[in-house]
């Protein structure tokens, strides 16, 4: 088997494998299940449970990592990265829609969906995806696509981890000669803006997707303040300056346009502690069909209310939306706006009243949406594996999790249950 040390956290000591073939893999699937112990699959590291804290065992696929590219059929380990895969297909001229971030893990993004710069072009990343290599909770390494085991992967696309470990992803990758980002500081009425944004994207070419973010400075992961960034799929900024200039022309709006490389505009961030917890969040994520005045109103309110909170949304349509609703297990395909709002719980910086308020705040806005993106919900509250999938889909998934994973084994994620 792979390397395998041992890793304590809190009381509870866990096993990690870091896996160098798909025997690893097998092997270490198969002793989770005999000994029945957690099992945490780990690919980029990003997710909430890739903590050691959990006792069982941690399954470490990096070494799994190579992404080869034939014309455009481009098959990616497990255990790679978004900016692995990135960095060797701009090599050939090519994409594949992916996540915002380098240093998250193609497999996580993958089997949740997947949203990301491209998801109006090419839709999700799970949308791209041809085929895959599963090791199932018995051990047994099968190939499938939409000809050979459909149903486990109608499965993958969207379900989640809940049905084995994916050792290699197939992708169809797009020709991307170059694109045309823009960023742009609001200085002024976020709800103007929101509101010019869109109405501009009900319009729009799918060339363009726009994202909106609002952050405290104790982020790190983003500028401070309200900022509007939009990309255009293909090295055409004239187009883009002409397409955003309803937003971009408001007094209080100051846009920058560049064409980077599509690898450079994925931000990078530093994984997660895997000894220690991630800091509390009060809020949630949604799929919303429309982006209403009432919804604006919300968000600019909730965000000025609370110092420590956060307002993230991408627009959607396009590509995402030309997928049948049966045709994966991702849910709310009619959606047209993904939406994240909630506040940092950190001791000390916020008390119980703020908890209160942040708590019910979000609840107000989350009434409105279509399902939860699961990939952006950070917790394991099994009460709520039904926000993320439709209700047939749901059943769905669960007469195919009493197939491929009759005991349980792959129980380490939103699980859909047995």
């Amino acid at each position: 088997m792979g390397e395998s040390t041992q890793a304590t956290g809190g009381n509870r000591t866990t096993e990690v494998i870091r896996a160098a073939t798909v025997q690893d893999v097998t092997e270490a699937v198969v002793q989770a299940a005999a000994e029945a112990v957690p099992l945490v699959v780990v690919g980029g590291g990003h997710s909430v449970w890739a903590r050691t804290d959990v006792g069982g065992l941690r399954l470490e696929l990096a070494d799994l990592a190579d992404v080869q590219v034939d014309g455009t059929i481009v098959r990616v380990g497990g255990g790679a990265t978004w900016g692995q895969v990135a960095a060797e297909l701009a090599d050939h001229g090519l994409a594949i829609s992916s996540g915002d971030t380098s240093t998250v893990g193609v497999g996580g993004l993958t089997t949740g969906g997947g949203i990301g710069w491209m998801v109006r072009m090419w839709g999700l990343a799970a949308d791209q995806l041809i085929g895959a290599q599963v090791v199932t909770a018995t051990g047994e390494v099968i190939e499938t696509s939409a000809l050979h085991e459909p149903e486990l992967f109608w499965a993958l696309r969207g379900g989640g981890g809940n049905f084995g470990v994916v050792t290699r992803f197939d992708f169809q990758a797009h020709p991307l000669p170059g694109i045309a980002f823009a960023e742009g500081v609001i200085d002024g009425d976020a709800a103007e803006v929101l509101r010019a944004t869109r109405d501009l994207m009900e319009g729009a070419p799918r060339q363009l997707t726009v994202t909106y973010t609002d952050v405290p400075p104790m982020d790190p992961s983003a500028p401070a303040g309200a900022r509007l960034s939009a990309v255009w799929a293909g090295p055409e900024p004239e187009r883009l300056r002409a397409v955003l200039a309803p937003v971009a022309e408001l007094s209080d709006v100051t846009v920058e346009i560049t064409t980077p490389a599509y690898r450079d505009i994925l931000m990078e961030m530093p994984a997660p502690d895997a000894e220690s917890a991630p800091p509390g969040f009060i809020g949630g994520n949604g799929l919303f069909r429309e982006l209403d005045d009432a919804l604006i109103d919300q968000l600019v309110a909730f965000r000025q209310a609370h110092p420590a909170s956060v307002v993230f949304l991408r627009s959607l349509g396009g590509a995402f939306a030309d997928v049948a609703q049966d045709d994966s297990a991702f849910p709310a395909r009619d959606a047209n706006w993904f939406v994240l709002a909630g506040g940092f719980d950190i001791p000390g910086l916020i008390d119980d009243a703020e908890r209160t308020a942040l708590a019910r705040e979000w609840a107000a806005i989350a009434a409105g949406r279509r399902a939860q993106y699961a990939n952006f919900a950070d917790q394991e509250r099994h009460e709520d594996v039904p926000t993320l999938f439709d209700g047939a889909a749901l059943t769905r998934l669960r007469a195919l999790k009493r197939t491929w994973d009759p005991t349980n084994v792959f129980r380490r994620n939103h699980n859909i249950g047995a």
